[in-house]
């Protein structure tokens, strides 16, 4: 929930079942909902639906006709995103700003109407996980792209689309104005050029929106008749709404109006020239309305007829009965010409209101069509290609881009990489390298491509071959949560805890440096430990970015890992970052050239590397192997304990085997000092008691 976001409670009822029942079959005129998919399964969520309806119904003061149906959110139905992770992908905000550009939805938006850009946002929230939706998408965008005028000539189209789906809304909770018919009417003026465009489409999807596109030729032509040219009010008691000739009695009532102008004017000219003075004129104001204004120099004119009503500093205020007798001629006639003109515009909204099931369909038809469209001019643009999708557990991307980052910087700045996993390639990558080399980058990218191919777009990246995802995991950044008391690697491990338990072999796990918010031999241990769990027990694709170059070991014992790192060049005691994913483990981390580039004193940076000597020389065995010890073996369904392993020394066997009650004293100080020569032994003897 957003910050300082008002929250309203609800009493208990409203969330019961025969409540719930109630405000459905009142909203819908069903008896059960079963006819909308729901079943007895679905009551937990009928109730709190019904909640929702009847706190729209309380504070909302209107019809709510224009909800007229429930559709039920299944899992299995769309790749399952949680929060942790749409915040580490930065899908529809940033990371550190929380703001809209910088994201994936950000790139991804090039729809011009509003009602494509909040399905394209549903789109990117929940992408699809079945193939056939997906593939169909995939071909209305590709169909597009080839065909660019029949992309331009609807997109052109489009900008004269206005928000039906908001216009509607308005218009059955009574909140339309006379400016909101205009824009509807526009709008449906624009649609039998976007249904001539889409008559020859051959994707299947685009034949659909095509019979779906609903012109409502009848509606528009009743509005088109009876609305004024030009920029309508937004006031509907107010007049000016409706054209001339379109109704007889409005135009009298109008014709009286601006004959009474005219009236005005023959008066005037009149009583001037009655009286014999030149300057009088008319006025009006709210007080009395219409009179005849005097000049001082002239006041000895007026006749005995006139009343005066005003005095101000240089005239007197007058009226006349045969004016008061034109002002109530004239006013009726305004005020009976703006209530007709509103019972006109009121007639019209409910032609509206007749038509709001076919309108609704060629709304949703052409948010459809603006979200397509868009995507396909992002393909065409960015130079994207279609994915192939597989039910396979697979990744094959040669040359993939991070969509957000090949969009920002300059073309051609930013280094494609490919990626390969899968049951042959690999399904764990554990990628090595120094910071600042890419690797977060990369895996993210990895990431993006999946969604934006299960929404049905066209990826960053020359080839595609991608294996269909239900689940998406991503554990990437530090960040603690003070509020609920959870540092920052408690958050780590609590979100590394729910990749752990809830991860598919159809998943795609992405982790990002897991263990480094704990000690060093504790963050080893839990990665190396995560690493085993997910290669035995969960069995999915994994991308695996780590600083500690002790898990490259785990290639050689765990048949499904795979080394990569990011190539660095070393030139005259610079370290040049190529940003490439290459196959093997890196061998430095270049943390200290890091920590130079950031400006750290060069005393520190020194006396880091004489550290760092020390440290690795003692981390190595004398075969310059790591001392971490081979993997033990374990029984079905038993957890691993420990990393570490060895050997009981004989000193410890033989104290395990002494019965202490049978020594005496001399012989327990010659046991003691034979086990003192052994304990400086290693293969000494095992001692026995005599």
């Amino acid at each position: 929930v957003p910050h300082r976001t008002t929250l309203p409670r609800r009493p208990p009822w409203a969330f019961a079942t025969e409540q719930a029942q109630q405000v459905h079959s009142r909203q819908f005129g069903t008896h059960n909902l079963e006819g909308f998919g729901f079943g007895p399964a679905d009551t937990p969520a009928l109730r709190a639906a019904g909640a929702v309806l009847d706190y729209l119904l309380e504070t909302q003061k209107a019809s709510l006709a224009h909800v007229d149906a429930l559709l039920p959110y299944r899992q299995g139905d769309t790749l399952e995103i949680d929060e942790a992770t749409r915040r580490s992908l930065e899908i529809t905000r940033t990371l550190r700003e929380g703001r809209r550009e910088g994201s994936l939805l950000w790139v991804l938006d090039r729809t011009i109407s509003p009602m494509g850009s909040r399905l394209l946002a549903e789109w990117v929230a929940a992408p699809l996980a079945a193939r056939e939706p997906i593939e169909e998408r995939l071909e209305a965008v590709e169909q597009f792209v080839r065909q660019p005028s029949l992309s331009q000539t609807l997109r052109t189209a489009l900008r004269q689309v206005y928000d039906v789906e908001r216009l509607l809304a308005r218009v059955h909770t009574g909140r339309a104005t006379p400016r909101d018919l205009g824009m509807l009417c526009r709008t449906l003026r624009a649609l039998p050029e976007i249904k001539t465009a889409l008559a020859d489409a051959t994707a299947a999807l685009l034949q659909r929106l095509h019979a779906q596109l609903d012109p409502c030729a009848d509606l528009e032509q009743a509005l088109a008749d009876a609305l004024a040219a030009g920029e309508l009010p937004l006031a509907s008691r107010e007049g000016g709404i409706i054209r001339s000739g379109y109704h007889p009695e409005l135009d009298r009532l109008r014709s009286l109006m601006h004959g009474g102008k005219e009236w005005l004017a023959r008066y005037q000219a009149e009583q001037s020239s009655a009286t014999g003075i030149p300057n009088l004129k008319i006025g009006f104001n709210q007080v009395f309305g219409y009179y005849l204004e005097v000049t001082n120099p002239h006041r000895d004119k007026v006749p005995a007829h006139y009343v005066r009503k005003q005095t101000i500093k240089n005239a007197e205020r007058y009226i006349t009965p045969e004016l008061k007798e034109h002002e109530e001629r004239v006013l009726k006639a305004e005020e009976q010409a703006k209530l007709l003109e509103y019972d006109l515009f009121c007639q019209l909204k409910d032609l509206v209101q007749q038509a709001s099931p076919r309108l609704r369909a060629s709304a949703a038809a052409l948010a459809q069509l603006d979200v397509l469209a868009g995507l396909a001019e992002l393909a065409r643009q960015r130079g994207y290609c279609r994915p192939r999708l597989v039910e396979e557990p697979v990744l094959h991307v040669v040359e993939g881009r991070h969509a957000v980052l090949d969009a920002v910087m300059e073309h051609g700045r930013f280094v494609p990489n490919d990626t390969m996993a899968g049951p042959d390639d690999g399904l764990i990558l554990l990628i090595t390298g120094p910071n600042m080399a890419g690797k977060s980058t990369y895996i993210r990218q990895v990431a993006l491509l999946t969604i934006m191919a299960q929404l049905g777009s066209f990826v960053p990246a020359k080839e595609a071959t991608l294996g269909l995802a239900d689940r998406i995991f991503a554990r990437i950044g530090a960040s603690d949560e003070l509020a609920r008391g959870q540092s920052t690697f408690m958050v780590e491990m609590t979100e590394t805890a729910r990749i752990l338990h809830n991860a598919t072999p159809r998943s795609l796990v992405i982790l990002d440096e897991i263990g480094r918010g704990t000690s060093t031999y504790d963050g080893v241990s839990l990665a190396w430990a995560v690493v085993e769990f997910l290669h035995d027990r969960n069995g999915c694709r994994t991308l695996f970015a780590t600083h500690y170059h002790e898990l490259t070991e785990l290639a050689r014992s765990l048949p499904k890992v795979r080394n990569l790192n990011v190539a660095v060049r070393e030139w005259q005691d610079e370290v040049i970052f190529l940003h490439k994913i290459v196959p093997g483990a890196a061998d430095k981390s270049y943390g200290i050239h890091v920590a130079r580039l950031a400006g750290v004193p060069r005393d520190v940076l020194e006396r880091a590397k004489e550290i760092l000597a020390r440290l690795e020389q003692e981390h190595l065995d004398p075969s310059e192997q790591s001392r971490l010890a081979r993997r033990p073996r374990i029984r079905r369904r038993e957890v691993q304990l420990t990393l570490f392993a060895a050997a009981e020394h004989p000193v410890v066997n033989a104290l395990k085997g002494l019965d202490v009650n049978r020594l005496t004293p001399l012989e327990a100080l010659s046991l003691l000092k034979r086990l003192q020569e052994q304990a400086v032994t290693p293969n000494g003897e095992a001692a026995t008691a005599t």
